[in-house]
């Protein structure tokens, strides 16, 4: 995926610390080209994003899926200002997911992106990310709209309370 970010040009990267973006995010901050900005909320990213757009940047926004009801409100300004806006979100609430505060959101959040007008696509297996990566941008910049990649929680590995513990 870091690489189709660069091939896209992307320079500014918005991200809150996500353990299921842990490599992507290592990957960003070691990358001359990229700017990565650590945000207090998933909701400052859209207006990193603005601003990136204004300034002639492009830029990416991570974030898991409990991040996304932060950003709702925001979505509004892409829609009514037309920029391109691209989310890549770890999906919790899947598969086995060990906690149950993470599961109404994380069900909810493809429906909740679609209403507020974002492209929607899920990817499941690493072998087709980097590849929906590129399409989403691709509908995102060819748009002047947001695009959401989903990453699935088999892809990014069932989380436990011990594993939370020993890290």
């Amino acid at each position: 995926m870091h690489q189709v970010l660069q091939q896209h040009r992307i320079g500014v990267v918005g991200y809150v610390p996500d353990a299921g973006h842990k490599r992507l995010i290592e990957l960003c901050q070691a990358d001359a080209r990229m700017r990565s900005v650590v945000l207090s909320t998933e909701e400052e990213g859209v207006g990193l994003a603005a601003g990136a757009w204004l300034g002639g940047r492009r830029s990416a926004l991570l974030m898991q899926s409990s991040g996304v009801g932060n950003i709702i409100n925001a979505l509004g300004m892409v829609r009514e200002c037309r920029f391109p806006l691209l989310l890549l979100v770890t999906m919790r609430g899947e598969n086995g997911e060990f906690n149950p505060w993470q599961v109404p959101m994380g069900q909810a959040t493809p429906e909740v992106l679609r209403a507020m007008g974002v492209a929607v696509h899920h990817v499941a297996s690493a072998a087709e990310a980097a590849a929906q990566v590129d399409a989403s941008l691709r509908i995102a910049h060819g748009s002047y709209c947001a695009a959401a990649v989903l990453i699935g929680q088999r892809l990014i590995g069932i989380k436990s309370f011990q594993q939370q513990a020993n890290q």
